[in-house]
């Protein structure tokens, strides 16, 4: 019985081992008979675009405030209302301020007054001199007589002192006199001064008063108004925003956000189309009218804004709404385009290629690129032991980050975030360069950069059902497909694009048995 079972057993384990070196030995001929997917190389349009979101606004936007606070008494004109200028849109209270220009006016007729007043002393004391010269006159005549009549001994010679003593007084009473007019003169200068200074007051009052209508500066429609009637507006250090007028809502721009990485491919006259998602059937144009030089940093990423010109005639776009802008930056009419697939595929066992850049994928670490910038640097610049350690710690962290930045964000964030890696990674080996060495090392990135190493790119074909690397050219790319500037390649020749979905779902090894 025993020795039944034991044989029974024996045969099951022969048979399960056979079926399970028959099913590696299926797998491992497959293995070895990989299959791949493959895309031809066509010729067709190839159009580089610069994708970025914007908003729409009018080109002149007005916001309408106060310069005085008060009371909102009136208003003349709601949203969307059609506005011409100098036309009364809202009224404040007056009162106080209409109350302020009689107080002025009533200041103004007293200091009026007063110029009459000091005027009038001035002629008084200009009649004052006239009776002092007189008095002076008499008081002359009187010394010349008396001085005379002493001669002859007529007078006593304490007359003649007194007739003297009478001049000199007299004399000095014409100088005060004269002192006293200076005075009144300056009296009337002071008053005419202060009806100046009460015609500006009674002016200012009335201006304020002027003030208390709301006017609006330019045509055009009122799309926001803060304001209702019998609100308080409080213009203390900052005018309040009653209503915002767009001047003319049929010529607006877009005001786009492009990344820097983008901004050097742009100029001024360039066309871009956009739409909106209130019209997503409905395609608009418009140019670029102004690259502005001012940079907007969120979150580390800096971007500049664009203004591209938006024509609308039937009024059918708003302010505020979302533009996706495309911006043609150049064009192909018939180009040789390869799918990107193909250049971002790499056969097991393959050494890393540079990819391109226009692409959005990001170098692989060891790339052939990368250890030829690596080998140059060495034999160029020629780095002492210290110097080649820290360009060891610089390189080892460069591919932790470009590990990294494979693994997250899309192709988009990853072609950006790599620049600046690589353009870190180029500062901080300017930094540990002695002079003598950094002139080597900036020559080596101009022949880099002149030479467009990233321009270059390896595509797979199949040949006698093995996969054979080619070296290309590359040029424009639209993000999914890219031009094939050089090359053995002609149109019709079948890439690799990437493995089948059997062959793709292999596994390394010894395969799993399937029991069920």
């Amino acid at each position: 019985m025993k020795s039944g079972l034991l044989k029974i057993a024996l045969a099951v384990a022969v048979l399960f081992g056979a079926a399970a070196g028959y099913v590696w030995l299926q797998e491992r001929n497959g293995a070895e008979g990989a299959s791949y997917r493959l895309a031809k190389l066509e010729r067709g349009p190839l159009t580089s675009v610069v994708a970025a979101s914007g908003t729409l606004n009018a080109v002149t936007t007005v916001q309408v405030g106060s310069q005085i606070s008060g009371q909102v008494k009136e208003i003349y004109a709601d949203f969307n209302s059609a506005v011409k200028q100098d036309q009364v849109i809202a009224r404040i209270d007056p009162a106080t301020f209409e109350l302020r220009v009689n107080q002025a006016r009533a200041d103004l007729d007293a200091a009026h007054s007063a110029v009459a007043v000091a005027r009038s002393a001035l002629a008084a004391q200009h009649a004052e001199v006239g009776r002092v010269k007189v008095t002076l006159a008499e008081a002359l005549r009187d010394h010349e007589r008396k001085k005379s009549l002493l001669e002859k001994n007529f007078v006593s010679s304490a007359e003649l002192d007194r007739a003297r003593s009478l001049v000199d007084a007299t004399r000095e009473q014409l100088k005060a006199v004269e002192a006293q007019i200076h005075v009144s003169l300056a009296q009337v200068q002071s008053a005419l001064a202060a009806v100046k200074q009460r015609e500006s007051l009674l002016k200012q009052a009335q201006v304020d008063v002027e003030r208390t209508i709301i006017r609006a500066p330019v045509d055009g429609t009122v799309i926001l108004r803060n304001v209702d009637a019998g609100q308080t507006v409080a213009a203390s250090l900052q005018a309040p925003v009653l209503f915002t007028i767009a001047r003319d809502l049929r010529d607006m721009q877009v005001e786009a956000a492009i990344d820097e990485a983008d901004v050097g491919r742009l100029r001024g006259g360039q066309a871009a189309t956009f739409t909106v998602d209130a019209f997503a059937r409905r395609s608009f144009s418009g140019e670029i009218v102004q690259i502005r030089k001012s940079p907007v940093n969120v979150q580390n990423v800096i971007s500049y804004t664009v203004v591209i010109s938006a024509r609308n005639p039937d009024l059918s776009l708003l302010p505020g709404m979302t533009a996706n802008v495309r911006i043609v930056v150049e064009h192909r009419e018939n180009a040789l385009r390869v799918p990107n697939a193909a250049l971002r595929f790499r056969p097991a066992g393959s050494p890393d290629a540079q990819p391109a850049a226009d692409t959005g994928t990001v170098q692989q670490p060891g790339s052939q690129a990368l250890q030829q910038f690596r080998h140059r640097l060495t034999e160029e610049v020629k780095p002492d032991a210290a110097q080649q350690a820290r360009l060891e710690e610089i390189f080892a962290e460069l591919r932790q980050k470009m590990v990294q930045l494979r693994e997250n964000g899309d192709e988009a964030t990853r072609k950006r975030q790599s620049e600046r890696v690589r353009a870190d990674m180029r500062a901080r080996i300017l930094e540990i360069l002695r002079p003598e060495q950094k002139a080597a090392y900036e020559r080596l990135l101009r022949e880099l950069g002149a030479r467009s190493p990233a321009a270059a790119g390896r595509l797979w074909v199949l040949e006698a059902g093995q996969p054979k690397a080619v070296e290309v050219r590359l040029g424009l790319s639209d993000g999914t497909s890219t031009e094939l500037l050089e090359g053995s390649l002609s149109a019709g020749t079948q890439v690799i694009v990437g493995l089948s979905p059997a062959a793709a779902n292999k596994r390394d090894g010894l395969p799993r048995l399937r029991l069920f």
